[in-house]
């Protein structure tokens, strides 16, 4: 085992730790036959550390590896295979060797630096996905939005230096995972939300930010097309102006349209406002409309699908809703469209924890405040020199400008508009009571009625009953008297008759200022 022929304490050893081979030699001085005394480790090679004792020995240059030194790091000319840039304490270069997300073990340990050296020998590829933290400190990057095998292992030391927060976009450089090894490791961040990541240090945080009324908005009519787009597009700018920043309600009940009045949305804000960030949180959805959805607009789509457990589609919603937050955060204008904010409720009904009291239906009111969280989100943010410059986009034009003038506005804060449906007329008491309790937290409501869709007129839209708060805070003076006077016109008519009226006239029209015209003339 090493020992040499005298045993005695004190003496004896062959060489301690490194030269103790039986039968071989070594260049550490032989023992003198009188008590030694502890000697300086220079009086020895580097590779065999001798701990000069007299009950302990061993050839460590035989049973711990060629090169190992007990303080962390590796000598120069050894022959251990682990890259030269792993710094003290086996620090292994910011990425990989996490085997799971609850346990396992973590060998992302040291402070900083040396996380983001990258071995020149380790092949490394370029990879993106949003941050989802863990409550061990450490995260992961989802690039589809959810758990997955391509999940990238992101260490604690690098979510502390750049400051990141749940739902940012991060790009960078990882290594594929080794032996044992289940996920993706990040060597180096390069990018968060689409800017250098140093640059992102000094943002700030969604809560700090200052909510005012909308007062800049969000025209769904289409220029460029000759009728102006769909007329369900130019009807909601007339009786239900949307705001940037807005927080409003597409009230259904089922077949009336709902799913379409979305597509619509996101076809007119992507064409008049390319600049703006557009989002689809879908949950609870059919397979089949997930991918109609995600075929048709152009932006991001979260989807989760209704035979998912609970859990899975409040997670896709809590994933949207960060991620909003932190584009939000500098400075840009975001809308998320939210199909539905019922069946989220309904989810968080089924994984909140029980309060002990029971509403109507069934329904838990404790499931009822993360959901209202993801509505009190939408807000139009005061500016605010915290934003660097660098990172806001340009302000909004007020009182009613046409969209062609969105590239001319003025820096903001930027915005989070979130257009959730909520269902009614289901039979089901759940969903009464989800929408009743919604109703008073929206500044904006799109009623859809059962009495057209069952007479196979669309766009079904309850022209009365819809409407925005502070509706004059979006359009100019001018533009506001002419729509008291086509709300006091429809007010005489009937809910069939004034619907058909309307979707004759705006027909015949290719703006719905030359409709508003035409009224005065009869």
């Amino acid at each position: 085992m090493g020992y040499g022929r005298d045993r005695r304490p004190g003496g004896g050893f062959g060489g301690g730790y490194g030269g103790g081979r039986q039968g071989g030699t070594s260049n550490v001085p032989a023992a003198s036959s009188q008590t030694r005394q502890p000697r300086s480790t220079s009086a020895y090679d580097r590779g065999g550390y001798q701990r000069d004792f007299g009950n302990r020995g061993g050839n460590f240059g035989r049973d711990g590896g060629s090169g190992y030194r007990p303080t962390g790091g590796y000598r120069s000319g050894g022959t251990s295979n682990v890259p030269a840039t792993f710094d003290r304490g086996g620090y292994r270069g910011g990425g990989g060797g996490y085997r799971n997300e609850t346990g396992g073990n973590d060998p992302y340990r040291g402070s900083g630096g040396s996380a983001f050296t990258q071995d020149v020998d380790v092949p490394t590829e370029t990879v993106r996905g949003v941050l989802d933290t863990m409550p061990e400190g450490h995260g992961f990057l989802r690039p589809k939005y959810t758990p997955s095998e391509r999940d990238i292992y992101i260490s604690q030391s690098q979510i502390r230096r750049f400051l990141l927060r749940n739902g940012d976009m991060v790009e960078g450089q990882a290594r594929l995972p080794k032996e044992n090894e289940r996920y993706w490791g990040l060597l180096k961040v390069e990018k968060i939300n689409e800017q250098p990541a140093e640059e992102m240090v000094a943002r700030p945080k969604f809560e700090d930010l200052v909510p005012v009324y909308p007062n800049m908005q969000l025209k769904l009519e289409i220029a460029d097309l000759p009728t102006g787009g769909p007329l369900s597009m130019r009807i909601v700018d007339l009786v239900a102006p949307i705001g940037f920043g807005q927080r409003g309600l597409v009230v259904s009940p089922p077949k009336a349209g709902k799913t379409t009045i979305l597509k619509e949305l996101a076809a007119g804000i992507s064409a008049n406002y390319p600049d703006v960030h557009l989002m689809a949180a879908l949950i609870g959805e059919r397979p089949e409309e997930v991918t109609d959805i995600s075929r048709s607009v152009k932006g991001e789509v979260f989807a989760s699908n209704f035979d998912e457990s609970p859990s899975e589609q409040t997670r896709i919603a809590e994933v949207a809703l960060d991620r909003a937050k932190r584009l939000v955060e500098m400075g840009k204008d975001v809308v998320i469209l939210l199909d539905s904010i019922t069946r989220l409720a309904r989810a968080y009904n089924l994984v909140v924890n029980p309060s002990g009291r029971t509403l109507s239906g069934g329904f838990d009111p404790a499931a009822l405040y993360p959901a209202k969280k993801f509505l009190g989100a939408a807000r139009c943010v005061e500016p605010s020199a915290a934003v660097p410059a660098s990172l806001t986009t340009t302000g909004k034009a007020a009182g009613g400008a046409p969209a062609t003038d969105y590239n001319k506005r003025y820096t903001t804060g930027g915005s989070l508009t979130v257009i959730g449906t909520a269902l009614v007329d289901t039979g089901s008491r759940m969903d009464d009571l989800i929408y009743e309790e919604f109703k008073g937290t929206g500044n904006m409501e799109l009623h859809l009625s059962r009495v057209l869709q069952e007479r196979r007129i669309f766009p079904a839209i309850d022209l009365v009953r819809s409407g925005t708060r502070h509706d004059e805070l979006l359009l100019g003076d001018e533009f506001m008297k002419k729509i008291s006077t086509l709300r006091h016109m429809l007010s005489l008519l009937g809910d069939e008759e004034r619907t058909m009226m309307m979707i004759d006239r705006l027909g015949k029209t290719k703006t719905n200022l030359e409709f508003l015209d035409s009224l005065g003339r009869g």
